[in-house]
This record gives C-alpha cells, structure tokens and sequence, in this order.
C-alpha cells in the first residue's frame, strides 16, 4: 500500500505563504552551516574522488541505480556479486557517513541502504585518513542528503524495463515552518533480484521487493546553533535464486523426486537509522557538533526446506539482528593563522542477536545419510562497546605546505577487549597552481563485525549432513596494519585533470569475509598476516557542456595462514593457505572505469559508462582467476515543457549493450558461494514530472 502513496507524497506537502519571505536568509544560514561542518569534518590528506549530484543523474541509469553502481565509476572500485563493491583490495572495511556522521555498520545483504536519488554527493575517501576517521579505514564513503535550502523543488515519476522492473519513485525539497526539509522515497519490483547463477537471462525465483526513504530536516536555532534530524529506513525482500540442473542428493523422507528449478529461499533485510546533529558555532574560531545516532538492522534466511535437504542436505532458517546506539562529538578550534587543532569522541553501544534453526540428516557408520531429517536449533545473544578519541593539529608551514598531525586511541568490548593507540602523519604540497602533491601514513584499527559472530555449536554437528572441516575455530582478532599513500593530482588545462596515486598497506590479523552454507550471510576469517598494495591512475575533463573521465587501478591482496573460522575451510586448501601467501578471493588485478556525458542540444543529454574487471579469484586456494570483462551502457535524456507548464524529463538507458553473459564468479575460491553472473542487457525507460 505504501509505494501506492509514494507518487503522491509532493502533493501533500504544503509550502506556506511565510516561508517565501524566509528564503534568502534561510539559504544564506544552510551555506553558512555547510560550510562550518566541512571546516570541522576535514578531509585533509585523503584523496577524495566527488560524484556530485548533476553526474547521478546523467550517467546511464541515474539515481535509479543502486548506490554502489554510482560508486564503481570511482577509481580502484571493483565490482563483485550481491551488491559487493571491494575498494583498494579489501572486503568491505568500508565507513559510511551521514552529512559527515558515521552510521554504525548495520548488516549488510544484497540490497541497498541509500538511495542515490536523495543525495547533494556521493564521495569516496580513501588513502592514509586523518585521525578523525576510526574503525572502518579503508574507504570513507561520505554521503550529503539534499535539502530546500540547497536543491528547492520536486519530481515524481517512474522508471522500468527489461527483467519486470518497476520503479515508482517521488521527493520534495524546500522549507515548512521555518524547517528546512528534504523527503525521497522509492519503491521497486524486478524479476533480478540478485545475480544470476546460471548464463540465461532469467531464473527461477529471483524477484524482489525494495522500499527505501529519507527525510531530512533542520532549523536554525539561533544565530550560532543549528538542529539537524535524518531518519531513513530500507525494507528487502529477496528470492535466492534457483541454480540450474541439479540432480538431489538426498531424499528427505524418502522422497526421490525433486526438481532444483524449484527451490524457493528467500530472504528479509531491514534496516532503519536516524541522525540528530547539533551544531555550534561556540566563539569566532571555534565549532563544535554533537551527534547521537542510532540504527538496526536485521537479516532473515528463510529456507525452502524440504528441497535444500534433498540437495544440500542441510537447511537453516537464520535470522541476524543489530540494534546500535552511540554519539559523535566533533570540534575545531582555529588557534593561529596557521594551526587549526580538531578532536572529538566516539561510542557506540551495539545489541546483536543470532538465532537458527537447522535441519540436518544423521549419518551413519558408513557415511550414509538417513532419510528422516531432525532440527538443531541456537540462539545467542550479546552487547559490545566501541570507544574512539582522536586530536589533530592542522599545521599550514608554508603557503604551499601543509602537514596535519594526530593520534586517535581506539578501544572495544565485544568478542574480545582490545585496543590500539593510532599515529596518523598526512603531508601536503601545492607545488604549482596546477600541481599538488600528497604523502601520509596511518595506524588503523579494525574491529570485526560483532552482529557477524556467532558462538561455537560445531561439535553438535559432528556424525550430521552439516558436519564441519573440522573443530577449529579461532576467536576472531581485530585487523591492526600501516598504511602508507602517496600520489600527485596536476591541472593540465583549466578543463583536464589527471591524477596518479599509489598506496600500501602490511596487515595483521586482515580481514575477510566468506560465503559458507546456503543462507547468503557472510562470515569473518582472519589471515595471520596480509599485504595489500597498488597504484590508481585517473583523469577527468569537463567543461560547461561536456563531462569525460577514466580510471585504471592496479592491485594486489594476499593473506596467508587463516587463523580464525577454520572449520570453513577443507584440510588440504587450510594447509597449503598456512604456508603461503595467496590472493585473496576479491583480488582483481586490474579494474577500470569510463564515462561520458554531454549536453548535445537544449534539454538533451547523452550518456556512456564503461566497467572492466580482469576477474576476481576462483579454484584451489584461490589460485586462478575468472575471465575479465568488459561492460559498456549508453543512455538518452531529453527535458520537455509540455501544455500543464511543468518540466517533464525523459530517459532511455541500455545497459549492457553488447548482451555480454559474464562471470563475476564461478563458485570456487576461498569463502564463494554458488556462481554468479554480471546482468544481460536491459532496456529501461523513464519518466519523471519536476516542480
């Protein structure tokens, strides 16, 4: 019922006669607010690649496409199965802020969270990050809503195409009572859920359903405070996708006759956050925001039972909760012309729960399952802590050199209670107008996922169809590793930018994450030790009427001896990992990105964008590596004022033009699951009313 009233959202949202009067000084009180949170939440030192709003949405696909296919047009982003996106070599590891605040890393499925419709920009922090930045390292992705003050207006439309896609989506900006407001809501149906085991078009059992919102408001308290509120949800609903001819291997009361076309798993993912951000302008030179947040989520694997006995002899119905809460406390204080001193705290408490019940077979003294399938169940349950506190001094030694100084002391309670004192050193050099140079180093932190620990029950499995590797299961370790990044960023003309910028990183305890069993959650390894190193190459020209840019990545994961989740993993693939470093599953040695955009004629806009993927890692101890790939789209746009006086804008996008039927995986490899295919072509079509 609720996508039904989406459409019409816009409409029952009424701009008072006041609020006109209140414009300018309400705009001029949202830049100046901006600016002062930008002064307090510094990127200084990272590299940060910008996908700014006008480019979402002229780049084939749009804000209709998930946030992470904005997100690979980035540099060094490559593209794996289920929404997966690695940046830089590294499963996840990835931090995602809220109009500079960090939202608790809920768990994760196949659908998306954020909706690219509802954002100002989508950037992406990589490299050696300041102090200010803790826990999820690896990439910051840096989320900025819209608002009325900033982006005044609305749409409503509708987008769809190949595969059954249905996309109805509406939102509204502008000011209400003093409040300056954003609302976006999106509602989506498709027959492709997730990827596609097999190389047809289509398969069994893939639908979904996808709702997301987001509303935004804030309000000027007073001439030095401003309050600012997010709240937004995500509600999935998923079918697993049904593999191709599959001949049973069991037979679950006795019955022989079954049909692997029709199993039919699914599965719930939903998430709700909300934001409060108190900011203050305490003196001339000092600002300060107070942010308490809150977020949960939650993931439900429900079984086709009887059929995933009869071929994987084992089925689990899993469900995984998260309820986290915490605050963030950011300040900066401009001491001197030349030093600017920022600190802040972080804690977060977190709720995770973990239930399941599974039906398994006993086996016999010859290995023999029986027919008549019996149920395990488990349940646990458990409350952590994460602490940070950074400081940092922003030191301007020359008019062309900069150096930021910093330390940040990180401390949890969770599966285990650790810590780490952080240094973090970011050097930077305009050695030219046109010519900047950049070098940092940086000590991280990396606690695993809490809500993905579950406690050991293997030997109850012992003598069952879902017996283990083995008994081995080591207590998960937070990852500690040195970062090192360095590159140059030069103006050729005005118009054309390039850039080169090139990164280490020597680990201990490094993370990753594996797909075992048939729910499609996944599961902390640690490797003992890992290296991680590469170089991104990009450039960029844009001029008023004409967007082009690349990006060429290349990259290099390995970890040796996993020492936690051993049971996972067979004997002989465990042993020969012990002795030697390998590439990690999500290794991919070459990843690149294009596109274009250009306003040909009043109104029109086209549109190209290119993925290439030398292929992730697939066999023995992930030893091989799948077929690379290439992936080009096109799409049209054409603004249109029709008799009712309003701006109407139509889109035609093909995706994957060449029809290309190409493995993102192959089902082997260390932690994958069942293969998984890139989308064929697809052609949708949209249509959408702004006011």
């Amino acid at each position: 019922m609720l996508h039904r009233l989406l459409p019409a959202l816009p409409f029952l949202l009424v701009l008072p006669a006041a609020a006109q009067d209140e414009l300018p000084e309400l705009v001029v009180q949202a830049r100046q607010a901006e600016a002062a949170r930008q002064g307090i939440l510094a990127r200084f030192g990272a590299r940060e690649v910008v996908v700014d709003r006008e480019t979402i949405e002229a780049l084939p696909g749009g804000a209709n496409q998930p946030l992470n296919q904005v997100l690979l047009q980035t540099p060094g982003v490559a593209q794996d199965s289920f929404g997966d996106i690695h940046i830089r070599g590294e499963h996840r590891n990835l931090q995602y802020r809220l109009n500079g605040v960090a939202l608790p890393e809920g768990l994760q499925g196949f659908g998306q969270v954020f909706d690219a419709r509802g954002l100002r920009s989508a950037s992406v922090l990589t490299g050696a990050l300041p102090a200010q930045f803790g826990f999820r390292t690896n990439a910051v992705i840096a989320l900025e809503t819209r608002s009325g003050a900033l982006d005044p207006g609305g749409s409503v439309g509708v987008y769809g195409g190949s595969f059954g896609t249905i996309q109805p989506h509406a939102s509204w900006a502008g000011f209400l009572g003093g409040w300056d407001v954003f609302a976006t809501g999106t509602w989506l149906q498709s027959d492709r859920g997730v990827e596609n085991p097999t190389r047809g078009r289509t398969v069994a059992n893939n639908e979904t359903e996808q709702l997301r919102g987001l509303v935004y408001a804030a309000r000027q308290i007073d001439a030095t405070t401003r309050l600012s509120l997010i709240g937004g949800t995500a509600l999935n609903r998923f079918g697993i996708p049904a593999p191709g001819a599959v001949q049973n291997a069991f037979n679950p009361f006795g019955r022989e006759d079954f049909s692997s076309q029709g199993l039919r798993s699914r599965q719930w993912e939903r998430s709700w956050y909300g934001v409060a951000a108190l900011q203050k302008a305490v003196t001339a030179d000092i600002d300060i925001q107070v942010a308490p947040f809150i977020r949960y989520s939650s993931l439900h694997y429900l079984p086709d039972a009887v059929n995933e006995l009869a071929f994987n002899g084992v089925a689990s119905d899993v469900v995984r909760q998260s309820f986290a809460a915490g605050l963030q406390t950011d300040a900066s204080w401009r001491v001197a012309e030349r030093h600017t001193l920022r600190a802040g705290v972080q804690f977060t408490g977190e709720r995770s729960r973990y239930s399941a019940r599974t039906a398994v077979f006993a086996l016999d003294g010859n290995g023999e399952a029986g027919t008549d399938p019996f149920l395990l169940q488990d349940r646990q349950g458990r409350t952590g802590w994460q602490y940070g506190v950074y400081v940092q001094d922003e030191w301007r030694l020359t008019d062309r050199l900069t150096l930021n100084l910093g330390v940040r002391a990180d401390r949890i309670e969770q599966y285990t209670t650790n810590g780490q004192v952080s240094p973090r050193a970011n050097l930077v050099w305009r050695a030219t107008d046109a010519t900047t140079l950049h070098a940092g180093y940086a000590r991280t932190f990396t606690p695993v996922q809490q809500e993905l620990i579950a406690g050991g029950t293997l030997a109850r499995f012992v003598g069952t169809t879902n017996e283990p590797f083995s008994l081995e299961n080591g207590t998960p370790r937070p990852e500690r590793a040195h970062r090192f990044d360095a590159g140059i960023s030069h103006r050729v003309t005005p118009a054309w930018t390039i850039g080169v910028d090139a990164y280490y990183k020597s680990v201990q305890d490094l993370l990753d994450f594996g797909q075992f069993g048939g729910a499609l959650i996944f599961t902390p390894i640690n490797y003992r030790q890992g290296r991680i190193y590469g170089t991104e190459f990009s450039t960029s020209y844009r001029l008023d009427n004409l967007l082009l840019y690349g990006n060429l990545a290349i990259s290099r994961s390995t970890g040796r001896d996993i020492r936690s989740a051993q049971f996972n993993i067979e004997p002989e693939e465990l042993a020969y990992i012990s002795r030697k470093y390998i590439r990690t599953d999500h290794d991919q040695l070459l990843t690149g990105s294009a596109g274009a955009v250009w306003r040909a004629w009043e109104g029109g806009r086209l549109s190209a964008s290119l993925l290439y993927g030398s292929g992730l890692r697939k066999g023995f101890a992930s030893t091989e590596s799948v077929t690379p790939y290439v992936t080009a789209n096109l799409g049209v746009q054409q603004d249109l004022v029709l008799p009712d006086g309003g701006t109407w804008t139509a889109r035609l996008d093909v995706l994957n033009i060449a029809d290309r039927a190409y493995l993102l995986r192959d089902g082997s490899g260390v932690g994958v699951g069942a293969p998984q295919y890139g989308a064929r072509r697809g052609v949708f079509a949209g249509l959408s009313r702004n006011f």
